[in-house]
C-alpha cells in the first residue's frame, strides 16, 4: 500500500509544467542538433529534424513536402560554388500536449566559394512540432519568409 501511496505522491509531483519544460528542452536540443549537422555540411542528417508529412511554405516558392524540402537541403549541402550557414535564434516556445509551436529567425549566410562573396538572409518563421511515435519531436508544419 505504501509502494501504491509512494507511486500517486510521485505522479502527482510531476506537472503538467515538468513536462513542457522537458518538452522544450527537447525541441532547443533539436533545433540545435539540426543547426549543428546543417553547418557540418551532413547531408545524411538535415532532414531528420522533419516529420514525413511535412508541409513547408516560403514566401513566394510554392507550397513543399518533405522529398522536396530534402532535396532542397540536400542540394545545397553539396553544392561546390557556394557555401550555406544557418544561425538560430528561438524567440518562443509554446507546448501544447503533443504539439508546440516555435516562433524563431534563421539567418542564412551563403559564400560564394569563387568570391567569398557573403550574403546575408534573415528569416522569421513559425515551426510547428509534434512529437512522434518514436518520441522524438519533429516539425511537420512550418511558415517562413525572408526580410527582403
Amino acid at each position: 500500500m505504501r509502494a501504491l501511496a509512494a507511486l500517486l505522491v510521485l505522479a502527482l509531483a510531476i506537472s503538467p509544467a515538468d513536462s513542457q519544460s522537458s518538452a522544450e528542452a527537447d525541441i532547443r536540443t533539436a533545433f540545435a542538433q539540426w543547426t549543428d549537422d546543417f553547418n557540418a555540411r551532413r547531408a545524411d542528417k538535415v532532414c531528420d529534424l522533419f516529420a514525413r508529412s511535412l508541409i513547408s511554405q516560403y514566401r513566394g516558392v510554392p507550397e513543399r513536402g518533405y522529398d522536396r524540402q530534402c532535396q532542397i537541403l540536400n542540394e545545397a549541402l553539396t553544392a561546390t560554388d557556394r557555401r550555406y550557414h544557418y544561425a538560430l535564434v528561438i524567440k518562443e516556445i509554446l507546448v501544447f500536449g503533443d504539439t508546440a509551436i516555435a516562433r524563431i529567425v534563421w539567418t542564412l549566410t551563403i559564400r560564394e566559394t569563387s568570391t567569398g562573396k557573403e550574403t546575408k538572409v534573415i528569416e522569421p518563421g513559425l515551426d510547428v512540432f509534434r512529437k512522434e511515435p518514436d518520441s522524438r519531436w519533429r516539425i511537420f508544419r512550418y511558415i517562413a519568409y525572408d526580410e527582403g
